[in-house]
């Protein structure tokens, strides 16, 4: 009776350890391909394109409200300190540190990434991919990589944008529409917003995002069954697990970045 439940657990815990590994073989097989796909950077480019250029509507529409809400939000937070000078600061500090890499993120995952999966999962159902093998052209080569690569360039753009267009969220509901001093607003932000500890750590993280994020979409597409059932499943698989990683790193990289 005992056994039983013991035994359920260990083999759930050797299935994740054994799918831990296989995820990391296959990421470093990635790796060991993409010189290949460097050597046609028009593919990347392109894909680049696919990934960033159809996001970017939304990046822009939600760090806009984002920074508006940021900026309502901390105007009331720091109005009974008697702080609301200090409104530029805390929102491009928030946008740049926290929310811009992560938010954009999220959304990544779930516009970029699930698009990601359900191409190469339709590709792999259709046999394309196969067809490609039996042309002696390795499919991780030249299908996977340079999305991966477009992926990973990608994201820290979209979350530079996202928390650009943020700050001028936050300036015009700070400013514009409740009144704080634009001078201090921005005279707070540039002097207390350091380039290499908060905007260029915030480009690190974003940067991790993206690679981790883009993987789990190519991983989950390629390694999905053949069956449109199964694509369905992989398109929410890689939304469940990119957002726990992005979570995960998020609070690793924050410790160790800020933690002074």
């Amino acid at each position: 009776m005992i056994g039983n439940p013991i035994a359920a657990l260990g083999r759930t815990v050797l299935d994740i350890l054994s799918s831990v590994g296989f995820a990391t073989r296959s990421f470093f097989g990635l790796l060991q391909v993409s010189p290949g796909a460097m050597r046609r950077p028009s593919l990347i480019s392109e894909q680049i394109h696919f990934i960033g250029n159809y996001s970017l509507v939304i990046i822009i529409v939600s760090g806009l409200f984002v920074g508006m809400v940021l900026g309502l939000q901390g105007y009331i937070t720091l109005t009974p300190y008697g702080a609301e000078q200090k409104l530029g600061q805390v929102v491009a500090l928030a946008l740049v540190r926290e929310l811009g890499p992560v938010v954009t993120a999220l959304l990544f995952a779930g516009r970029a990434g699930t698009s990601l999966t359900a191409q190469i999962g339709l590709m792999k159902a259709g046999e394309q991919l196969s067809a490609m093998e039996m042309m002696a052209i390795n499919p991780i080569q030249r299908v996977l990589a340079p999305r991966f690569w477009a992926g990973v360039i990608a994201m820290p753009l979209l979350a530079t944008i996202f928390s650009a267009v943020g700050v001028l969220g936050g300036y015009l509901v700070g400013v514009q529409l409740i009144g704080v001093d634009e001078g201090a607003f921005w005279s707070q932000m540039q002097a207390n917003v350091d380039v290499r500890a908060d905007v260029l750590n915030g480009v690190l993280k974003s940067l991790v995002f993206g690679v981790a994020v883009t993987f789990t979409a190519l991983f989950q597409g390629y390694h999905a069954e053949p069956t449109p059932e199964d694509v369905s499943r992989a398109t929410t698989r890689t939304v469940v697990i990119a957002s726990l990683m992005i979570w995960g790193l998020d609070f690793v990289m924050t410790a160790l970045m800020f933690n002074k």
